[in-house]
């Protein structure tokens, strides 16, 4: 007597049936689209948010580096920042080392609360 997995692996497929999917292929572009609109594109999309917010960086806006260092815009150059830390103290960084930014208004409003 077989084992029942074996029984099961040896039962005859329909002649003629087919995945209603249609095969593979279909399946394989179905993930290929599900994968760029639930990974590719939003991370498009803030990446061009955060490049248009540190194009447009300012004097006092607030930011936070990729190292995790909170910090107050001092000057901005062409390809870098200056950034305050603390009083005296000013770090210059590539722009692209800014991760996030905080807009002085925003954090003025964030304080007084």
């Amino acid at each position: 007597m077989l084992p029942f997995h074996l029984l099961l692996a040896q039962g005859d497929a329909a002649p003629g049936a087919q995945n209603p999917f249609g095969g593979t292929l279909p399946m394989f572009l179905l993930m290929a689209v599900m994968f760029y609109f639930l990974l590719i594109r939003p991370q498009q999309r803030q990446r061009k948010e955060l490049e248009k917010r540190i194009s447009a960086l300012q004097k006092g806006d607030e930011v936070i580096t990729t190292a995790g260092i909170h910090a107050i815009v001092h000057n901005v150059k062409e390809t870098t920042v200056v950034l305050k830390v603390a009083e005296g103290t000013m770090m210059e960084f590539d722009k692209p080392a800014v991760a996030t930014v905080i807009k002085k208004q925003a954090a003025a409003t964030a304080e007084s609360k």
